[in-house]
């Protein structure tokens, strides 16, 4: 039975002032079938074109901390004891950092990890 999804693509923006990014992640929510889940992938030598100074492990570190929260993984912190829709509410909110989520699309789907598979491509190259 199709299901509603929610998703947002997270981006690194190592320069804010300069608008410029690279998609780094896609966070899928759908509630009706209880799924959260985040597909990562950073391209370090895009990111490194972009700001040849950046500690890419500190960014990985963020990123990963995304997957955490969405498993709902403890070691993430206080952020990965909320419910689901609250995970993906606080991962989706607009910030002025480093990691910054898109704006939230929406669609319909029987299945959310063949749909996070086909975000992951469009948006990641994976």
């Amino acid at each position: 039975m199709p299901a509603s999804f929610d998703y947002t693509v997270i981006r690194v923006v190592p320069r804010v002032e300069r608008q410029e990014f690279i998609n780094a992640a896609v966070v899928l929510f759908c509630p009706e079938m209880r799924f959260l889940a985040a597909h990562i992938h950073l391209d370090e030598q895009r990111l490194k074109a972009l700001w040849a100074n950046v500690d890419v492990d500190v960014v990985r570190g963020h990123l990963e901390a995304v997957s955490l929260i969405c498993a709902g993984d403890a070691s993430a912190g206080p952020i990965a004891s909320l419910s689901q829709r609250e995970r993906f509410h606080w991962l989706s909110s607009p910030r002025s950092t480093i990691i910054q989520p898109s704006p939230v699309h929406t669609g319909i789907c029987d299945e959310p990890g063949h749909v996070m598979k086909r975000l992951a491509k469009q948006f990641l190259g994976q």
